[in-house]
């Protein structure tokens, strides 16, 4: 059998958060919440930003733990 490794780093939803940052929707929101000049839409703008920070973080720590689990599961020799 090939001999795979999996890395720890979870590049899956890096990718993702990155791509939902960097597209011209995510960069006007991020510039809606930091730049706008009515506060109104700097504190509802800084409250998205804050949860969809929030929810990419748990997303990324959620694939971290998944890759640790199969990782070790593989060390101990668990085939299925």
């Amino acid at each position: 059998m090939a001999d795979r490794r999996i890395t720890l780093w979870p590049w899956i939803s890096m990718l993702l958060s990155a791509a939902a940052v960097l597209n011209p929707v995510g960069l006007d929101i991020l510039r809606s919440a930091f730049f706008s000049g009515e506060q109104l839409a700097r504190s509802i703008g800084q409250a998205v930003v804050l949860i969809a920070g929030l929810i990419m973080a748990l997303v990324i720590a959620i694939e971290w733990l998944v890759r640790l689990l199969i990782t070790r599961s593989r060390a101990r020799g668990v085939t299925s």
